[in-house]
């Protein structure tokens, strides 16, 4: 089984994109980010044709999370348990998808399309909401390793955190910045205190979005922010992981490529 997370930058302006990849690299099941529009303005039909189920979490122009699964879709989370609110009026933004898959022994694999708040910056609200959001899924992810340790489980997707220096192309360029603050950094690794594995560190190393702005993807200047954590058991299964580069070249593309992880049947 192959599945990747992706933050597409809006499902509606790179479906042909998408739906390219997915046959390309003959995924089965891929996790997006910033999908940017209602489920009923997702492009359902061209997945469909393509042999796709999909769930769709999306509130309005912002944010939003999909996935696109080979496998029957069994259950849909749109949020996880404890999921912080932002904003006046507060409200559970689209920020996590969690979709449970049937595999074709039986097993079950869940999957949790993640797009961590951004920060903005470390004095603004938008990062204490940053931290409190990462808080609360890793004590909510802790209870589902608790409930079954031989549960199958990827967290993916854009984590906005970028947790070693090496993982931005000048880390003075981020002095006082989001992204490197060790309180983020801290918030980050404590997923793996519980047993989860982030299993793309050890396989491939690359950056994985490059801005827009200033030729930051010509002079290479970019972060490695999409990342993996694994349940054990599913961890155990990893055999591969690629990060797509070239997805980030040609016209229409994303600032963020492809996270691709084989998992051994």
């Amino acid at each position: 089984m192959r599945f990747a997370t992706w933050n597409v930058n809006s499902i509606r302006t790179r479906v042909d994109r998408v739906i390219a990849f997915l046959e390309r690299c003959d995924v089965d099941v891929l996790a997006m980010q910033e999908i940017k529009c209602k489920p009923e303005q997702f492009p359902t039909e061209a997945f469909t044709a393509a042999g796709y189920h999909v769930a769709v979490h999306g509130l309005n122009q912002w944010n939003g999370v999909a996935v696109a699964s080979r496998l029957p879709i069994l259950h849909i989370d749109t949020h996880f348990a404890g999921q912080p609110a932002f904003g006046d009026p507060a409200q559970v933004e689209a920020r996590a998808l969690g979709v449970t898959l049937g595999h074709k022994e039986g097993t079950d694999f869940t999957i949790w399309s993640l797009y961590v708040p951004n920060g903005r910056s470390l004095d603004h609200p938008h990062y204490a909401y940053k931290l409190a959001w990462l808080a609360a899924l890793k004590a909510e992810a802790a209870r589902w390793l608790s409930a079954d340790s031989q549960a199958r489980i990827a967290l993916v997707g854009d984590w906005n955190v970028a947790p070693f220096d090496e993982d931005v192309w000048d880390i003075s360029a981020f002095e006082g910045s989001t992204h490197v603050s060790e309180a983020e950094r801290r918030a980050f690794f404590a997923f793996a205190e519980d047993g989860w594995e982030e299993v793309t560190r050890e396989r491939v190393t690359n950056y994985t979005y490059w801005d827009y702005q200033k030729l930051r993807f010509v002079k290479n200047e970019g972060m490695r922010i999409d990342f993996v954590y694994a349940s054990p058991a599913l961890a155990a299964a990893v055999s591969e992981v690629e990060i797509d580069r070239n997805e980030r070249k040609g016209k229409g593309a994303s600032d963020h490529v492809p996270v691709i992880v084989t998992v051994d049947e």
